[in-house]
């Protein structure tokens, strides 16, 4: 019940407080990877770094939104350096592919943001048979990491950070149903999928510990974006109703990529790792989320589902 209220305290913060992230620290000579950076709050997170003189690959499953989002950055940012490749996040061997594109074009990786995600969906399932919101938001990007993981450690310092949500507050990782086959809940499912992020941060900063990469996982705060694009289909009047409210009163993309880029570049940061942000600032993700036992029965596990694909 505590962790609940707590949730919810966040997002009532958010919304009195909106964080904006102003530094000049400069990224020249830096190779940023970014999921979904064709959209929303990826998009403003890339533009924000071309800005700053990183190399930016924005990796998407929808080509053309991901040429028209790079385009856009550079009609704004002269001589931005902006890559777009395609990957599908709900299939293993389009992250492979990637994975694999990555390690033979790019001389180092030196910051990887995985923010990519789908959000309360109608019930369905990865190419490999996950549940779409587990698979997309945790396996995909798991798995992800783990390819380039060689890559991020030889570019050290390097960082990894991973938007997830305070909606992680009502989270659970049930590992006997992890496809939610029994009683499928759309936003429950959004929930777990944020916590497996955030746990997922936590053990990948112990088993980086020495190798100079930082892991950050982060409540962007209350946003608009296309992520919220389900809502009104699953939940029917309460979900129209949640989209209006928030083309109201939510903050804006660019304001919401304002802790994803304070965790990739806030130079005070360089000695944290395995934290929990909103708000530009650490703060306290749930009890669940602190669970290291957790954590590492979870990263076991999704070892496990990854290699039970054939």
């Amino acid at each position: 019940m505590l962790s609940k209220v707590a949730g919810q305290f966040i997002y009532v913060w958010d919304f009195l407080f909106p964080a904006t992230y102003q530094s000049n620290v400069k990224l020249n000579g830096k190779t940023v990877v970014i999921t979904g950076g064709n959209t929303g709050i990826g998009k403003e997170t890339a533009r924000d770094l071309a800005k700053r003189g990183a190399k930016v690959i924005i990796s998407c499953r929808d080509i053309k939104k991901g040429r028209e989002a790079a385009e856009e950055i550079r009609q704004e940012i002269k001589d931005a350096n902006v890559i777009v490749k395609q990957l599908d996040l709900a299939s293993f061997s389009s992250i492979q592919q990637f994975a694999q594109e990555i390690q033979r074009s790019e001389p180092q990786i030196n910051i990887l943001i995985n923010n990519a995600g789908v959000a309360v969906c109608p019930k369905s399932k990865t190419t490999d048979g996950f549940e779409l919101q587990f698979g997309v938001n945790h396996l995909g990007h798991f798995l992800l990491t783990n390819l380039l993981m060689d890559k991020i450690k030889a570019s050290a310092p390097a960082r990894i950070v991973n938007v997830a949500s305070a909606a992680h507050f009502i989270g659970d990782i049930n590992f006997g149903d992890i496809n939610m086959e029994k009683n499928y809940n759309a936003l429950m499912a959004y929930c777990n999928s944020k916590l497996a992020n955030i746990l997922f941060t936590r053990e990948l900063a112990k088993k980086l510990e020495g190798t100079g990469v930082s892991t950050y996982s982060l409540h962007p705060g209350c946003v608009h974006t296309e992520l919220s694009r389900n809502m009104s289909s699953v939940n029917g009047i309460i979900g129209s109703i949640y989209d209006f409210v928030m083309k109201l009163t939510f903050m804006s993309a660019r304001k919401g990529a304002s802790t994803t880029i304070y965790c990739a570049v806030e130079e005070s940061l360089a000695s944290e790792s395995g934290l929990y942000y909103t708000a530009c600032r650490s703060v306290q993700p749930s009890t669940t989320a602190t669970d290291d036992a957790l954590a590492k029965k979870l990263w076991e596990f999704s070892e496990d589902l990854i290699a039970s694909v054939k």
